[in-house]
């Protein structure tokens, strides 16, 4: 078991520890987050390591991971409870069969107890694991479900508690760490909003950017590091349907290195794109000419910056 940081350094080193490199303010959130047991609601694009945080801390503060995938339909049923219908008839035919047709109360409360409750993630959260801990609560992409949705989340949200008409009201002994994440397809309600503690990922900058490359594929020459990471940074300044991540930059910086190779050249992009650029209008437009422009805009920067020691070698 795993105790929690002590401090925001504390936090970043707990996060290191799960290869992931958070920033002051990253940390800094998730450290009041944790201290104040409060959920933390994390929105930015996607691939920034949003949904990375939940598992991470999940990994490293050794708890277990109870995530929640939000789709457009989500509801009551699957994301929290329902009852085992099933087995309710079972009970209620073989009281039936016994003669027990008369004690109706008696099988009402029987079928609407726990044993016939199945417990979807929500409900799960709010119990301890085997090993006495709270579990990490991760409700990941908050909107891509549906409006009325979000409304089931604000007792949780508030008190760590859902209310079951026919069974009452389930507290959690221990607060779960709750993570929620957004890509901000739509916004989410205030109401959310105001029950947690936020914080925006952004796109990395090129020396965090390095940094997690250098984490993530230690494996990848150092050129082709600095290389891709300019590249990727310059397709962010570009109109482009879908900007690459952080996530979309290690899935690049692998599938060079796994093609051996050192430098970034026009042809090693254009037959890679696909696993940057997740849009075919984006990749037929940066295909081709405007790659190259792209490099040799890097190559010439590269000169620029360089001493003048080294440029008269």
């Amino acid at each position: 078991m795993a105790l929690l940081p002590k401090s925001v350094s504390e936090t970043r080193d707990l996060l290191a520890d799960g290869r992931y490199l958070a920033g002051e303010a990253l940390a800094t959130s998730v450290f009041l987050a944790l201290k104040l047991q409060r959920p933390l609601f994390l929105e930015g694009e996607a691939g920034v390591g949003k949904t990375e945080i939940g598992k991470v801390l999940a990994e490293v503060l050794q708890r277990p991971l109870v995530r929640l995938q939000c789709y457009e339909g989500l509801d009551l049923a699957s994301a929290a409870y329902e009852w085992n219908y099933s087995r309710q008839l079972l009970h209620i035919r073989s009281a039936e069969a016994a003669g027990e047709n008369a004690d109706l109360a008696s099988i009402e409360r029987d079928i609407y107890s726990e044993p016939y409750l199945l417990k979807r993630p929500l409900l799960q959260a709010l119990e301890l694991s085997s090993e006495g801990e709270a579990p990490v609560l991760l409700v990941d992409e908050l909107d891509r479900s549906d409006e009325p949705f979000e409304a089931f989340l604000l007792e949780l949200l508030a008190d760590y508690q859902l209310t079951i008409p026919e069974l009452g009201t389930i507290r959690a002994s221990e607060a779960p760490i709750t993570i929620l994440t957004s890509n901000r397809t739509r916004e989410v309600h205030d109401a959310v909003r105001r029950r947690c503690f936020y914080h925006w990922i952004d796109f990395p900058g090129a020396a965090r950017e390095k940094a997690i490359l250098a984490l993530k594929v230690p494996e990848a020459p150092g050129e082709l590091t600095r290389q891709l990471v300019a590249f990727v940074q310059s397709l962010r300044q570009l109109d482009l349907y879908k900007n690459p991540g952080i996530a979309e930059t290690i899935n690049w910086a692998q599938a060079l290195t796994s093609l051996d190779c050192i430098a970034l050249d026009p042809e090693a992009v254009d037959t890679t794109l696909g696993t940057l650029l997740k849009y075919q209008d984006d990749i037929s437009r940066i295909r081709g000419s405007e790659a190259a422009l792209l490099l040799e805009k890097l190559k010439s920067e590269t000169r620029e910056a360089a001493p003048a020691s080294d440029a008269a070698i």
